[in-house]
């Protein structure tokens, strides 16, 4: 958590038609009824993640065989009434229940009626159902009311029972941040950072410029974005953006062209930072070697 995958969304525990995750922060949205496990990216996907029950209990649903596509538009009506995807729903007992949404095409390992222990594999990570990025959604239930596991007693955001949470050991609260970042010889395409292919791995000192790029979740309006790059010489370019709006996802670059016969051999290294309030809530370094 934090290093290959993120939480991109909390409960939303604002009956209004505002939203506030249980910190009163803004990393949910109006309605959301669960916590978004996520990937860095579709190849990380791809590789195959474990998708794991979070309590034992008997598999009481399921539902596979929904294809993994990034929701739009032009495919809304084939997901609706299925926005889940593919899932499992595990019944813990005293009217406790878990459901695990938008597993993977055809990786549910589990039936019907069967008992499953903490940690059994349920499925794989996926992009089924209603998603624009590769997550599961887990959704906690107590005699059908959803119960937010970070803070299962408060009534409010930023009470003090949130202190309380159901987890063993539960997960950092992020209010956003840095998902991941790379290198490449020219600004990339967004489709390609979220496919995981942006990173260039061999890079050699006649590349026509060096391009340091970040990924990032969860930015608010007025948040700064801050890139730089240095090489074996000292900084080659720093850039700092403030966000204009605020964005579930969204990538910033910042390079340079060559202007030499060759850049100098050596490490270079990228560091990239999301700021908040003159605070910086995360960060994230990359290095690279050129030869």
């Amino acid at each position: 958590m934090g290093d290959d995958c993120y939480i991109q969304h909390f409960v939303d525990s604002d009956p209004s038609p505002e939203r506030r995750d249980f910190r009163c922060g803004l990393t949910t949205y109006e309605g959301h009824k669960g916590t978004d496990f996520a990937l860095p990216s579709l190849r990380a996907m791809e590789l195959g993640v474990n998708v794991i029950a979070a309590a034992p209990g008997t598999v009481i649903g399921l539902r596979d065989g929904v294809p993994d596509q990034i929701y739009s538009a032009e495919n809304a009506d084939q997901v609706e009434g299925i926005e889940c995807g593919n899932g499992v729903v595990i019944r813990h007992g005293d009217g406790w229940t878990t459901q695990y949404c938008h597993l993977e095409q055809d990786s549910v390992s589990v039936i019907k009626g069967q008992r499953v222990a903490m940690g059994a594999v349920l499925g794989r990570v996926g992009l089924s159902g209603k998603t624009q990025f590769p997550h599961v959604h887990l959704t906690l239930r107590k005699d059908n009311e959803v119960v937010d596991p970070f803070a299962p007693a408060a009534e409010s955001c930023g009470a003090p029972e949130t202190e309380k949470t159901l987890w063993l050991e539960a997960p950092d609260y992020e209010p956003g941040g840095v998902i991941t970042a790379g290198f490449a010889t020219k600004v990339p395409e967004y489709a390609d950072i979220k496919a995981g292919t942006a990173a260039e791995r061999d890079i050699d000192v006649t590349a026509p410029a060096l391009v340091l790029w970040g990924f990032g979740h969860m930015a608010q309006e007025g948040d700064v974005f801050s890139l730089r790059l240095m090489g074996p010489d000292g900084e080659i370019t720093q850039n700092s953006q403030p966000l204009t709006r605020n964005r579930a996802l969204f990538f910033r670059a910042a390079g340079k062209k060559r202007t030499q016969d060759e850049w100098p051999a050596g490490t270079y290294t990228g560091i990239v930072e999301l700021f908040r309030g003159g605070q910086m809530i995360d960060t994230r370094q990359v290095v690279q070697r050129i030869e």
